[in-house]
């Protein structure tokens, strides 16, 4: 049997409460044949590196910053740089 009519098949098979995944996922695979880049990110590797003291501190003195309220907003950035007012 052809794949197409495999899938045509399978598809008529599915409970109705399954059908939005399946339509989510054919959609996936669909947008990923076509997009070269997501299918690259898809197929990379996990980043397996260790988080370094160094990375710590950054990452905490990033939340102290917030916590101070010392942090611009995307939308203030896009604000500042585009001249909206």
């Amino acid at each position: 049997m052809e794949q197409r009519q495999v899938l045509h098949t399978l598809v008529d098979r599915l409970p109705d409460e399954e059908l939005v995944a399946a339509k989510r996922f054919l959609e996936y695979l669909q947008f990923r044949s076509t997009d070269t880049l997501r299918a690259l990110l898809d197929e990379a590797p996990l980043d397996d590196e260790a988080v370094t003291d160094e990375d710590l501190a950054a990452i905490r003195e990033g939340l102290a910053e917030k916590a101070r309220g010392e942090v611009v907003s995307h939308e203030e950035v896009e604000r500042l740089l585009l001249g909206s007012h």
